[in-house]
């Protein structure tokens, strides 16, 4: 699709997490956020992070952020979950680092779900494909976030509900319509196809389904056109 790969090299205070290389940081026009992940292991990932770009800031404790949570709407407002691995202190930090850029920040409720131990991010339930038209879990989403993407004007298309769990939300965007989505979702993926989307897949039982962390948690993009 022509984009250009950067490989985060390995490390000895790095897990199998650091494979979802989304929720270590947040890129802005003003440089990296370094988050404060809420699954303790994964906490080092940051450090790594801020080899490969400018740094904005750090979430310190107790906030805990993890990128998988954030959302950003449009250029000027970032949709944050608040939720198990993202919390209110987390979010109040995010304001304090983005305020002073004309950068607004607003919270979005999770749900309970699975718990605690599971891993459930905002994205989780939304992945945005365009400007206009996000896939949704709609029962899943909170009333108010549902209201707030429909009075900004998205169209949804709605996943299908027997493919939650193999992660049929977590859909990457690559631009001009074109989407990477986990082969195993063939119900959801011929509803983004009919919705006029460019859907390529992978298989994705292993890295995806398995370790709970689909195409989106996989690549942490740093520069978009």
């Amino acid at each position: 699709m022509g984009a250009e790969i950067i490989e985060l090299p390995p490390a000895d205070d790095l897990t199998l997490d650091a494979v979802y290389a989304h929720d270590a940081s947040l890129a802005t026009d003003f440089g990296l956020i370094l988050m404060n992940p809420g699954k303790t292991n994964r906490v080092p990932e940051a450090r790594h992070h801020g080899l490969l770009a400018p740094v904005l800031g750090k979430i310190t404790s107790p906030a805990t952020t993890e990128a998988g949570d954030m959302v950003w709407l449009d250029a000027h407002t970032l949709l944050v979950g608040n939720g198990y691995r993202t919390n209110s202190a987390g979010i109040q930090q995010m304001r304090a680092l983005l305020a002073p850029h004309d950068l607004q920040v607003l919270a979005a409720p999770l749900p309970y779900g699975p718990g605690p131990a599971a891993c459930l991010h905002l994205m989780s339930l939304i992945s945005l494909l365009d400007e206009q038209t996000a896939l949704v879990d709609l029962p899943w989403l909170a009333v108010e976030t549902v209201e707030l993407l429909k009075a900004r004007g998205y169209r949804f298309v709605e996943i299908d509900a027997s493919e939650r769990d193999t992660l049929a939300c977590n859909v990457l965007s690559l631009g001009k319509q074109r989407l990477l989505a986990i082969d195993e979702n063939h119900k959801t993926n011929r509803r983004l196809r009919d919705a006029g989307f460019d859907v390529r897949t992978f298989p994705g039982s292993e890295i995806c389904i398995n370790g709970s962390g689909g195409p989106t948690c996989l690549t942490r993009p740093l520069l978009r056109g």
